[in-house]
């Protein structure tokens, strides 16, 4: 259902308050209803701010005079150095000196919009509680006052708003009519919001609790006490993505916190993982995460329980994401996807054929042991690509010359199936799209993997599940330690020169691959002292057919 989109922006009021030879300029902008904010600062030009460009709003600087001119004609600035314009939803804020004198001023406009929610009114109606993330100027006070006023108007439900910086509901002892019929309780000072928001509960019985910007650890103990009593909470919090939120150690408990745990062996073989794991410690303030990538674009984690545990697995989320066309209609680009039994491992499987790989059938190829990993399979197109049957992805084949990852004119991309066992999957797979590596996915099953990347420590360890992958024979890429660096050179690696087999119906010879790695001793232990990394290479098989040894002392080792 679409709705009709309202603005209500009190721009006249705010234009009001500068300086005539500003105001005049300023009321003169062709594209004034996209005004963002006006800066005035000590010495310098006045600037008007637009979503794509700024204005100078006068040649001559702004003088000390400019600035009282502003200061008198606007509310009184607090702790936080913000102030308002009665009723509207501006606001102004200062920069102060040493000695506590305003040299600048930032007048932001406040905007209340009207008829945005159908995006996510569906998921409103769930009466979960719902936090918003995003970066600054995305919208998520935007909606969360129209989430209010929806709530209040639309679903009758009580209402009531802790509004710290008098952003939701303006300034004044009378809210703005864009949060219709819920309350709103002021809050003296930053540091009093977590007391306020109990008081609102036990003083004002409601059914929801609206909150911005949740900064500290005691407001988020104190909402974890409003959603423990059973009231709805919708607000926003300091973060970007889940992700973020999960590894703030401030907020963590928003989405349930963390904790290390220790396993036992049986528990931490049958995982495949480190006998010190971390998990989540509790059950998430917030049932569902709201994303606002940009101003019509959202990614919605419905299950935050679900989804942070398979965060602190190494597997990253799948949300849906929606988004608003310039009709106004929403569709859905990206649909949520939680695997339904991702604690269980499948059984590792035997050695795959040359055909798996891409290759003709008489021909051999050397491959490496392997071992157990998890990941999620995320394909990832390489520039200029576009989808072919079976999962495959092609490259335009008017393009001349040979693609990124070695591919030649008018080859077919055949994606490779990376596993990866120890190494953080976040940062592997944003190192995949930042490098353009288009023939390589993470996968989660290891039957479907080509390929594996482990860590050194991991693979000394050599427990069961690491020798029933390597009696499966799949190749092995071992890097020193999980750390940023060595995932960006492992993959600039794969950028600059494909895997064997990941280029098929060419009618060239596969480009030999090559991978420093550091050999344990046969019984995994390092035979007493260290030799230091030994190069081992990853060959194709035009350097196995003419004899070329690998690193298991012969083309055959492996199968």
């Amino acid at each position: 259902m679409r709705q009709q989109r309202t603005v209500m922006d009190d721009l006249g009021q705010l234009l009001a308050v500068l300086p005539p030879h500003i105001r005049e300029r300023a009321e003169a902008l062709a594209d004034l209803d996209q005004l963002i904010e006006i800066v005035l600062d000590l010495g310098r030009q006045p600037e008007a701010r637009l979503p794509q460009r700024f204005v100078y709003l006068n040649e001559a600087f702004v003088t000390q005079e400019d600035l009282e001119y502003v200061v008198n004609r606007v509310g009184e600035f607090g702790e936080d150095n913000r102030a308002g314009i009665e009723r509207t939803l501006h606001r102004i804020s200062a920069i102060r000196n040493r000695r506590g004198r305003i040299v600048g001023l930032t007048l932001r406009v406040g905007r209340a919009v009207f008829g945005t929610l159908d995006i996510v009114r569906d998921v409103i109606e769930t009466r979960r509680s719902i936090l918003l993330l995003g970066r600054p100027g995305v919208g998520k006070t935007t909606m969360l006052r129209e989430m209010a006023r929806v709530l209040a108007d639309d679903f009758k439900r009580r209402v009531v708003i802790v509004d710290t910086s008098n952003e939701i509901a303006g300034d004044g002892d009378v809210p703005h009519p864009g949060i219709g019929h819920a309350r709103r309780m002021q809050v003296p000072t930053n540091k009093s919001q977590a007391a306020v928001m109990i008081e609102a509960v036990e003083n004002h019985m409601p059914e929801v609790i609206v909150i911005d910007e949740i900064g500290t650890e005691a407001e988020a103990q104190a909402a974890r006490t409003i959603a423990e009593r059973g009231v709805q909470l919708v607000g926003t919090a300091h973060g970007i993505t889940l992700e973020n939120l999960v590894l703030n150690p401030t907020l963590s408990d928003l989405v349930g916190g963390i904790q290390a745990v220790t396993l036992g062996d049986e528990e931490a073989r049958r995982r495949g993982t480190q006998k010190t794991v971390l998990e989540r410690k509790a059950p998430p303030t917030f049932d569902i995460v709201i994303e606002i990538q940009e101003k019509d674009r959202l990614a919605i984690h419905h299950d935050v329980a679900r989804t942070v545990d398979l965060l602190l697995r190494g597997i990253p989320p799948r949300p849906e994401v929606r988004v608003r066309d310039s009709e106004g209609r929403v569709q859905v680009v990206q649909k949520a996807e939680l695997p339904e039994a991702w604690d269980e491992e499948p059984p590792v499987a035997a050695a795959r054929p040359p055909e798996a790989w891409g290759e003709p059938p008489g021909r051999r190829r050397h491959r490496q042991p392997g071992v157990v990993a998890r990941g999620l399979e995320t394909p990832l197109a390489p520039a200029g690509a576009g989808p072919r049957a079976g999962g495959a992805w092609a490259r335009d084949g008017e393009r001349e010359g040979r693609g990124r990852a070695g591919a030649p004119a008018g080859g077919r991309a055949r994606l490779v199936r990376l596993f990866p066992y120890g190494v953080s999957v976040g940062p592997l797979e944003r190192a995949l799209r930042e490098q353009g590596v288009g023939h390589i996915v993470l996968t989660k099953h290891l039957p479907e993997a080509d390929m594996i990347v482990t860590t050194k420590s991991q693979y000394r360890k050599m427990p069961k599940r690491l020798k029933e992958a390597a009696a499966g024979g799949l190749p092995i890429h071992v890097m020193r330690n999980n750390t940023q660096a060595q995932i960006t050179t492992f993959v600039n690696a794969l950028a600059d020169q494909a895997p064997p087999g990941a280029w098929a119906e060419s009618g060239e010879a596969d480009a030999p691959y090559d991978a420093r790695l550091e050999a344990p001793a046969p019984d995994g232990r390092d035979g007493g002292r260290r030799t230091g990394p030994r190069p081992w290479r990853w060959q194709g098989a035009s350097d196995l057919e003419a004899g070329t040894e690998g690193p298991g002392g012969g083309p055959d080792a492996g199968e």
